[in-house]
């Protein structure tokens, strides 16, 4: 169960094996089912959570009532409120929604803190893994300001080639930053070229 997620974390920094066994030990295994809101707006966030199956959608409503879709996380992906943390009690300005049934390993504030004292080299993973969330939303905004929504469509299909399967095309539209029926001109255009 815990290699997916040993895997992910040691892309960045190498761990010892009892590094591991700490890291795991903190973990708490979760199945949730399709459909399920797993934070509310207004809540405080206590997990972050890595995919072992299924997907999830993180999203806010705005003053229209509209939900725009802000993250989607597959399999060995994670995710969380940015807000997570130990030491404030802010609370969520987010949804994360299940879309499918998943399988979830979860990480509470406490378990992060107790892993950085047991075991410091996560630190450090954990700021890496930070970094490269920061960069994917700074190169979202950008291309959401400065491209076209072909250009758009055709850079989410290249960085995320199994989402468009299995997520309804209104959430595409809404993570894109479109009207679902705009998308769907795009997707006709492109099939004609």
């Amino acid at each position: 169960m815990y290699e997916q997620i040993n895997d992910n974390i040691s892309k960045f920094v190498a761990f010892s094996d009892s590094e591991l066994e700490i890291f795991d030990s903190l973990l708490s295994f979760k199945k949730v089912s399709k459909k399920t809101i797993l934070l509310r707006e207004g809540e405080k966030c206590n997990f972050e959570a890595f995919v072992l199956k299924g997907c999830l959608r993180k999203y806010y409503i705005d003053s229209n009532g509209i939900e725009v879709v802000l993250q989607f996380a597959i399999e060995n992906s994670w995710i969380s409120d940015i807000s997570f943390n130990a030491y404030e009690t802010k609370p969520s300005q987010v949804f994360i929604e299940t879309l499918e049934d998943c399988e979830l390993l979860l990480f509470s504030p406490e378990a992060k803190e107790t892993l950085f004292l047991k075991a410091p080299k996560f630190e450090r993973a954990f700021r890496i893994l930070m970094q490269r969330n920061l960069d994917v939303t700074q190169n979202r905004l950008l291309h959401t300001i400065a491209k076209t929504a072909t250009e758009k469509y055709v850079e989410f299909l290249e960085l995320y080639p199994k989402i468009p399967q299995r997520v309804a095309q209104h959430h595409i539209a809404s993570f894109l930053g479109i009207s679902p029926e705009f998308l769907s001109k795009v997707r006709t255009r492109m099939i004609k070229h």
